[in-house]
């Protein structure tokens, strides 16, 4: 049975969308010194290396087809030591866990689900089995967009070797564990990838016999209402979408998504809106975008992110570089009266949507604690004036005043119908109460 974990949204970083592939041991300590600098006293605290931690030659975003992997004799991947110096002799991540968990924070990597290719074509023995990594290989599951991994088959010997590496993962000190290729639900090749439904009940079966708690985060999207129970039942995040990025078409996209998923959002239970592609990005190659740039959304494009995030209660992974942050990216991230909403309030749903070709007015709304929340929302690429009457969520006759969460201002008062001018694809968050 899935332990109680992340009881409120996760907050942390994730290495990928500024270091791609190529992240190294350096960069993870840097970002761990600022978020407990800068972000813990807000409750910010995973930090978490993405893809390709195992691969020696891996230099941008990209994937090397076929490339050498760093394992063990069981199989099991193992830190680029010429990327993760304190991996030495057969340490693994324990060194940086270490020192992320000394500063307060927690820590977490990336894994594809299935056995790598290389162990299996090694036929490479199974720790603690009598099986081998090519009895369980899955020669037809394999990953349409890297190469590194088979699938493994539904069987004993398959759940030993995840057993197996849970083991190896606890004994380093991980806390969040991102498994990729394992819920999107579009028909690739012979199956529907979410036939690997069994691998994530492996993967659920192997965290909770390892002997420490990790919060379960499934990718990529976007993952199907209908496998909801399923996903609740093992994970703790799913992705609703694919990759995420800076773009505005991308960021629209997702108030159908949120709309699709507004009522399975509970503790311990998060559709994921995905990372957070904000400060600096795609510091080592070109990725959806210059090399080395700050983000390409707005600034009223950035709080409107940030606000439908919030209010829908994805988790937030922050994916800029955070020691290059600016005084403004971190504003965004050390807001309280946004965290509290992010951390406490509940039922969120899309209250009207009022668009013509993508471009219009959309309201979002959501309980707190002897208060409301209404974001009013502008699709539109020029300045308008957004209005909601309210009237179906408040008490009639009742007086409310409402505080502009972004601006940290009150906003005056108002009976039912709230209204503001809102920049283009910007944004107004409004914590509402009574008079």
């Amino acid at each position: 049975m899935k332990k109680t974990l992340a009881k409120t949204p996760p907050l942390g970083w994730n290495s990928w969308d500024c270091f791609g592939a190529a992240v190294n041991e350096r960069q993870l300590r840097e970002n761990a010194d600022y978020m407990a600098k800068y972000l813990k006293p807000y409750g910010w605290e995973y930090i978490v290396c993405d893809i390709q931690w195992y691969e020696p030659n891996a230099k941008s975003n990209d994937y090397n087809n076929f490339t050498e992997l760093n394992m063990d004799g069981y199989g099991r991947l193992m830190p680029a030591e010429n990327r993760f110096p304190s991996a030495a002799g057969g340490k693994g991540f324990e060194e940086i866990a270490d020192y992320c968990h000394s500063l307060g924070l927690k820590f977490g990597i990336h894994i594809m689900r299935g056995v790598p290719r290389g162990a299996v074509h090694a036929n490479l023995p199974i720790k603690g089995s009598k099986s081998t990594c090519r009895d369980i290989a899955h020669h037809f599951s394999v990953c349409s967009w890297n190469t590194d991994m088979y699938g493994c088959k539904n069987c004993a010997a398959a759940q030993e070797y995840y057993d197996s590496i849970f083991e190896l993962y606890a004994s380093w000190g991980v806390d969040f564990i991102k498994c990729d290729d394992i819920c999107v639900t579009e028909f690739r090749r012979w199956d529907n990838p979410y036939s690997a439904d069994y691998e994530i009940e492996m993967i659920r079966k192997a965290i909770d016999g390892c002997g420490r708690d990790m919060v379960l985060s499934l990718s990529p999207g976007p993952a199907s209402v209908k496998n909801a129970a399923h996903l609740s039942k093992n994970a703790n995040m799913w992705r609703m979408t694919g990759d995420f990025w800076d773009d505005w078409g991308k960021l629209h996209d997702m108030f159908d998504r949120c709309k699709e998923w507004q009522g399975y959002v509970k503790s311990g239970n998060w559709p994921d809106c995905d990372m957070l592609p904000l400060g600096r990005l795609a510091k080592n190659a070109p990725c959806h975008g210059a090399a080395n740039r700050f983000t390409k959304f707005t600034k009223p494009e950035q709080i409107t992110m940030m606000t439908l995030w919030g209010i829908f209660r994805s988790p937030l992974m922050f994916g800029g570089n955070m020691p290059e942050n600016d005084d403004w990216t971190l504003s965004l991230l050390t807001n309280e009266e946004f965290l509290k909403m992010h951390r406490a309030s509940h039922g969120a749903y899309e209250y009207l949507r009022n668009e013509k070709k993508g471009r219009g007015t959309v309201v979002w709304v959501s309980n707190g604690k002897n208060c409301k929340y209404a974001a009013l929302f502008n699709t539109d690429d020029k300045e308008r004036s957004v209005s909601a009457d309210l009237s179906e969520i408040l008490m009639p006759g009742t007086a409310y005043k409402a505080y502009d969460i972004w601006e940290k201002s009150d906003a005056g008062e108002f009976a039912g119908k709230l209204k503001a001018r809102v920049s283009p694809h910007g944004v107004r968050l409004f914590k509402i109460t009574e008079k």
